[in-house]
């Protein structure tokens, strides 16, 4: 048996595409064309198979450098997302109506305001991205339910969670693409996991029909955005049909959870908390899920 250039687990990237996404090399399959790699992306939510004359394997500085890339975009966003919420949270407290004493509190007077940002009930297909998913929130000090379900089973368990968790966003992703030889962007079963996640949708809204009283943002790299969209999602991925970073749906997720209640988004400002922009996840205005309570417990 000869022996292959690549093996599972490699770290490789496709000469075909100029070697512009890492991927990891997850099993192997036989074509009519010969034998195919199937492929994860590290960093992107694809799932892609590759002809193994196709695949170049990474070396470890190679790697390197685009982990540093990566650590580098997530930083970057991150450290924007806390500086707006100084600003927002300081709007917030400096506006009179949201003060029941009737004043503006001094700066030597801290407001007795807490804050109770929505919460997110994640369902990934994935295990990887939903851990990294999972400590992301933590990060960013969000509420998160996050339940590793396969796509294809995403449908018929959705229902039963949004029940046990009454989340205020929920998060449908996982693995998503085009179809290999398949040219039809319109038809939804030309996708890996479109169906599933639209199915999803629709199964939420029987629940939940309202699109502030449950906020849906679903999809993975190249799903059927219109579809999504057209099922109930407030937010889908991809216009463009490109594929979008691991993080997306969570910085997404972030800035609904801690935009007030009294504030209706506009799309560009929430899509300019992702890193893939509007080409990767677009959606429709929505109201945020930010509550400030009063007044702060002493315990």
């Amino acid at each position: 048996m000869t022996q292959r250039p690549v093996k599972e687990g490699d770290i490789v990237a496709r000469l075909s595409y100029g070697q512009d996404i890492l991927f990891r090399v997850t099993s192997f399959h036989t074509t009519a064309k010969g034998e195919e790699a199937v492929l994860r992306g590290l960093d992107v939510r694809l799932i892609a198979d590759a002809p193994i004359s196709d695949l170049a394997r990474q070396n470890p500085s190679e790697i390197s450098q685009s982990r540093q890339n990566y650590i580098k975009k997530n930083s970057d966003l991150m450290r924007r997302i806390f500086e707006r919420r100084v600003k927002d949270q300081s709007r917030a407290f400096m506006r009179g109506e949201a003060d029941p004493r009737g004043k503006q509190p001094r700066e030597e007077e801290p407001p007795d305001f807490f804050e109770m940002p929505g919460t997110v009930l994640h369902m990934d297909g994935d295990k990887d991205y939903l851990e990294i998913c999972k400590a992301t929130y933590n990060q960013l000090s969000i509420q998160a339910n996050c339940v590793l379900v396969p796509e294809a089973q995403q449908p018929q368990t959705v229902a039963r969670y949004i029940k046990e968790y009454a989340p205020d966003i929920l998060v449908l992703t996982g693995h998503d693409g085009l179809l290999k030889d398949k040219k039809d962007f319109r038809d939804v079963g030309n996708y890996r996991s479109s169906r599933y996640f639209v199915d999803s949708v629709r199964k939420a809204r029987e629940l939940i029909p309202g699109r502030d009283d449950l906020i849906v943002v679903a999809g993975a790299c190249q799903s059927h955005y219109e579809a999504l969209i057209a099922a109930g999602a407030n937010f889908a991925s991809s216009p463009k049909r490109i594929m979008i970073h691991a993080f997306d749906p969570v910085f997404l997720a972030e800035k609904l959870a801690y935009t007030s209640i009294y504030d209706v988004l506009s799309i560009r400002d929430v899509l300019e908390n992702t890193i893939t922009g509007t080409d990767g996840v677009g959606g429709i205005e929505t109201r945020g899920c930010l509550r400030l309570g009063y007044p702060r417990s002493a315990y």
